[in-house]
């Protein structure tokens, strides 16, 4: 394997490769940007806030508060849906809300979208 591509920061697996301008590793399958990586440096990570700028944080309730079409599905969620026992994450692209919709099922949201009970 290519020594100067750094582990994998989930599993901390040695044999990680390059797709494109991602990191990515065989044995967990997390992706990652190298660049970020090296901009985050020892920062300390921006709190994340929802709609109206209350800072988020694991275990919250939150509510939906536009309708979202859920992507490949013709289900949507409903404004005012509430969900439980959020989880703060670096998800795909502005996703950074890992969590389980009743009635939908596991998914990510974006904190633009939802306000803290």
């Amino acid at each position: 394997m290519n020594e100067t591509l750094p582990p994998c920061p989930e599993c901390s697996s040695e044999y990680t490769y390059e797709m494109g301008a991602l990191l990515v590793c065989p044995e967990c399958a997390h992706e990652w940007s190298p660049v970020l990586e090296a901009e985050s440096g020892d920062q300390e990570p921006k709190p994340i806030k929802d709609a109206v700028g209350n800072i988020l944080a694991d275990g919250d309730t939150v509510t939906v508060i536009k309708d979202l079409k859920i992507k490949g599905s013709s289900t949507v969620i409903k404004v005012g849906t509430k969900v439980r026992g959020i989880r703060l994450v670096n998800g795909v692209g502005d996703h950074d809300i890992d969590c389980k919709v009743d009635g939908v099922g596991p998914m990510q949201l974006k904190s633009s979208v939802v306000k803290k009970i």
